[in-house]
């Protein structure tokens, strides 16, 4: 089986695990920070942005989707590999990076929320009622 979207994936991943790592260090934690969520926003605004440009094929667009759907396992998996207890003991800028890390997809959410249009449900009720 072939699994289009896979280069876009594997960009996306390299680019987020640098951003963590930078944050990071900008940070002062000794550790990636956000990496595979910013790994995860940058797949789905690309996604987008070829999308609206006409740039993705549907098998593409569909092994985009697969690989977006795969990454809350791989986010999970990730998690379960992080000393919690370890970062508490850090410092309060773990703490702080994880709230702002939190906040910000929020926000970013939000505003994704905001672009997508939504049809009328009771115009697309009654077309469907006066085309039967």
């Amino acid at each position: 089986m072939i699994i289009y979207g896979t280069a876009l994936l594997a960009a996306c991943h390299l680019v987020g695990i640098y951003l963590g790592d930078l944050l990071g260090k900008l940070l002062g934690a000794k550790s990636n920070v956000g990496g595979v969520g910013i790994a995860m926003l940058l797949l789905i605004f690309c996604r987008l942005w070829l999308h609206n440009k006409g740039h993705l094929k549907h098998e593409t667009e569909l092994g985009i989707g697969f690989w977006g759907a795969m990454y809350i396992p791989v986010v999970v998996a990730m998690a379960a590999q992080q000393n919690v207890v370890a970062a508490l003991k850090g410092g309060q800028v773990a703490v702080l990076a994880a709230f702002a890390v939190v906040a910000l997809n929020a926000c970013i959410i939000s505003v994704i929320n905001k672009m997508e249009v939504h049809e009328d449900v009771d115009n697309v009720k009654n077309v469907a009622t006066h085309q039967a």
